[in-house]
């Protein structure tokens, strides 16, 4: 059976594959992150997922933009700058139930966002959290992020001095029990982590690498926007993002490094976790995430697992009805017990 006859067949809860897609993207040709987007909305249709029980959550970005991508029938707030940790939180004590799929950048996460990042993770609070990770400010013209490796050199921004914030690390320490790194053009990776992270009883962070397309490329190039730059008169204010092919990677078996080359030319190591690698030791996830880093290679798989921890939900005891479901007679005390209360402050 072809994809194209699949996807016009409805799942068994009576929905195609369209219902589950949101808004055309106006994110750059070729962006990552339009791929990440496209397996949520095939994950979403293959697990039967209704719509109007998931909320959609994101910040401020390029990244966060993807959520009008997909699932364009299910609810869906965009915050402030970073803040889309708290909302998270607020909107899934009011009704647990929800399934979560929050959609943060390297910026959003890495640098405003950090605080509220770590206390999510460590609360537990059942969501999918999603890093587009590009190590650039891409909606602000390529400032480098707090991902930015060390070293590295933007035509913009100069050189970057300082060391990078592990999105994986950090999520560890901070008490997350899944947390996995992909790269965004390895579509079937990154589909299976998000089917595994959508079952997770508590917080699941996937942190996947997608390079942004409209800063990297060579300043000596007679065609490059730097070069343009420096030589031209201009008639008024306007901008050009080159249309770019999405970068895709083949299949590659566990233990083995894929170099992929950059728009710009430069490379990334991916480095697919070993078939023997055993991701429920958190001092061995960490281990292996400092190796990687040493290598200057990305990791990517599942790095660490532990289903032990509750959820915020279930530590607070919330009843099985949503707080949001309640009658008002349940959740507003009465005269006489706001009277009674009251007493014993006196």
């Amino acid at each position: 059976m072809t994809t194209a006859t699949r996807r016009q067949k409805v799942n068994s809860i009576g929905l195609e594959f369209t219902d589950y897609k949101g808004q055309p993207t106006t994110l750059c040709q070729g962006c990552g992150h339009n791929s990440i987007a496209n397996q949520i909305v095939q994950v979403a249709y293959e697990l039967n997922l209704r719509p109007n029980e998931i909320i959609k959550l994101s910040g401020i970005g390029c990244s966060s933009k993807s959520p009008a991508y997909f699932l364009g029938m299910s609810h869906g707030f965009n915050g402030l700058h970073g803040r889309m940790p708290s909302i998270g939180t607020g909107a899934l004590m009011a009704n647990h139930h929800l399934k979560a799929i929050g959609v943060s950048g390297d910026g959003d996460t890495g640098s405003i966002g950090m605080g509220q990042f770590k206390h999510l993770c460590r609360r537990n609070v059942r969501m999918v959290y999603i890093v587009e990770n590009n190590g650039v400010y891409g909606l602000t013209k390529g400032q480098f992020s707090a991902t930015a490796d060390e070293g590295q050199e933007l035509k913009y921004a100069g050189r970057n001095e300082f060391p990078p914030v592990d999105v994986c690390q950090e999520a560890i320490i901070a008490g997350c029990g899944f947390v996995a790194r992909s790269f965004s053009g390895d579509s079937n990776q990154v589909r299976e982590l998000l089917k595994a992270a959508l079952s997770h009883r508590g917080t699941a962070v996937l942190d996947i690498i997608s390079p942004c397309v409209a800063f990297n490329n060579h300043d000596t190039s007679t065609k490059s926007y730097s070069y343009g730059k420096e030589h031209e008169s201009p008639l008024h204010e306007i901008g050009f993002v080159p249309i770019r092919d999405e970068i895709m990677i083949d299949e590659y078996a566990p233990g083995e490094m894929k170099v992929v080359e950059l728009h710009d030319g430069s490379v990334v190591q991916l480095r697919k976790l070993e078939a023997d690698y055993d991701p429920t030791s958190r001092a061995a996830a960490l281990s292996r995430l400092e190796q990687a880093a040493h290598n200057q290679e990305f990791i990517t798989g599942l790095i660490y697992f532990n289903d032990e921890r509750p959820s915020l939900a279930e530590l607070n005891n919330l009843p099985d009805v949503p707080l949001v479901n309640l009658p008002v007679q349940k959740l507003r005390p009465s005269p006489e017990q706001l009277g009674t209360l009251l007493d014993k402050f006196m």
